[in-house]
């Protein structure tokens, strides 16, 4: 073991018990001199100068006892001087720093001198404030990270189910549109044959308007022959009453004639006989004339009425005609704008899946950033702090901090954690053998410039910085103790 390994305190009693032997040391060789000098003298005969010897150096012993004590005593109090000044407080930065590597932040340092040993508490206070404001940001920033992700957690899981439903959503209204698709497209098929159909009505009704008018020309034609014809057998009836009148003529004139006008009697009765027959048959014709043309005149006005009938049947037609070809373009471009509504909904399908994959990456990296939060809180978890140590925070941050959202409904969204403990996060994930894709995650963070500073020094003018407060703290006792403020 080399002199460099002792402990201080075994070196400075070594150093002590070292300067004892040198100082015993030369007190003891001082009394042999004495005695080896008075030795010589008394065997030289020279008593007197013996004893004056002897006697000098009894003078000289008690004067070097006085020294050896004094020397004890200024050893001593050197021991308790250094062990007080030096020894002490080292034990004491020891413990401060067995404490610090515990964990136990809560011993608050005091600076008690102005030499190196103060200077070396004032630089481990300073180094004991700084792991106070890292681990209280850390800790706070963990909190606001943890907080916000279960938001985002509880977010995703409900983004990802309604995104799941509004999937199954879409789904179904996408077979829908198919399916009214498929229906728009055969009723414009059906719309498109029934107005060829209609088409071809209306064409056999103009063609059956123009034979009904054909029949009413043709009736009105059989109407005037009619006309005519009983006006042919009023002259035959005419005819006949004038040869039966002759007829009777004839028969007078035979009564008057005698027996040579017998004959001719005869003849005048067979032609009047004939002349009756003539009259009867033209009245019968004549009758079934008046019949006929009755019939043809009532013919006439049913052909007339069925004429004007096919004419608005035939008008009727054209209408429908007009109708179904306006349907079937209403058809047609319904047709086309479904095909259109079904490659949009398609498209929402497609780009919904694709959401809820994304929810889905977005769900497990909330879930891995909790787990790697709750990691780094029970890293954190290790130090302690004193229950009244505050950290001043800006106060916009404090204004925004998501500590007082309200709980995540079916209705409101949770705000997003605040990134004023990504730096700390990043380098303790990155110290602690976090994932690469925790680790992606925090190198996607936003930029320094648009972060708070958890680990500033040193307040700046005009701003808020992470700084501590212990309530009946002692008097500071250098311009850093500034930082502990109340409020």
């Amino acid at each position: 073991m080399s002199f460099t390994e002792l402990r201080l305190r075994t070196s400075l009693s070594i150093v002590v018990f070292l300067l004892c032997l040198l100082t015993v040391g030369a007190v003891l060789t001082g009394w042999y001199s004495q005695s080896h000098v008075s030795t010589l003298l008394s065997g030289a005969g020279a008593s007197s100068a013996a004893q004056a010897v002897e006697q000098h150096f009894s003078t000289v012993t008690y004067v070097y006892a006085g020294l050896l004590a004094l020397a004890v005593l200024a050893v001593i109090l050197l021991y308790y001087t250094l062990s007080r000044a030096v020894l002490r407080p080292l034990d004491h930065v020891s413990a401060q720093f067995e404490q610090i590597a515990a964990g136990d932040l809560t011993q608050r340092i005091e600076v008690v001198s102005d030499n190196e040993i103060g200077a070396l508490y004032l630089a481990l206070k300073r180094v004991q404030d700084s792991l106070v404001r890292v681990v209280g940001t850390v800790r706070m920033g963990m909190n606001e990270i943890q907080s916000g992700s279960q938001h985002i957690v509880a977010g995703n899981s409900d983004l990802s189910t309604r995104t799941e439903q509004q999937a199954a959503a879409l789904q179904q209204t996408a077979a829908s549109m198919e399916q009214l698709a498929s229906t728009v497209k055969q009723n414009a098929d059906n719309a498109r044959q029934a107005n060829q159909l209609a088409a071809t009505a209306s064409e056999v009704a103009q063609r059956g308007g123009q034979a009904v008018g054909e029949v009413v020309t043709t009736m009105e034609g059989i109407s005037s022959a009619s006309r005519k014809i009983s006006d042919i057998v009023g002259v035959i009836d005419s005819i006949a009453f004038q040869t039966n009148i002759l007829a009777l003529n004839a028969a007078v004139e035979a009564a008057r004639a005698g027996e040579q006008g017998k004959g001719f009697a005869v003849v005048a009765s067979e032609v009047r006989a004939l002349a009756q027959r003539s009259a009867q048959a033209a009245k019968e014709i004549k009758q079934l004339i008046e019949d006929s043309v009755r019939q043809v005149s009532e013919g006439s006005v049913q052909v007339e009425r069925a004429g004007a009938t096919m004419q608005e049947i035939v008008d009727s037609v054209a209408r429908v005609t007009d109708i179904m070809g306006e349907i079937s373009a209403a058809t047609t471009e319904q047709s086309s704008g479904i095909d259109q509504i079904n490659r949009a909904v398609t498209q929402m399908d497609h780009v919904t899946q694709q959401n809820a994959v994304l929810v889905q990456d977005a769900a497990a990296s909330a879930v891995s950033l909790s787990e790697q939060v709750n990691s780094i809180s029970s890293v954190v978890a290790g130090y302690k702090l004193l229950a009244n140590q505050i950290i001043d925070v800006p106060a916009k941050q404090v204004a925004s901090s998501p500590r007082r959202a309200p709980a995540l409904d079916a209705g409101h969204k949770a705000e997003a954690p605040k990134p004023a403990a990504a730096p700390s996060a990043a380098a303790a994930l990155g110290h602690n053998g976090a994932a690469p894709a925790a680790a992606e995650r925090s190198r996607r963070a936003p930029p320094p410039a648009q972060r708070p500073s958890a680990a500033a020094p040193e307040p700046s003018a005009g701003k808020a910085s992470y700084v501590m407060k212990t309530p009946g703290a002692s008097k500071q006792s250098n311009p850093a103790d500034d930082e502990w403020v109340e409020f």
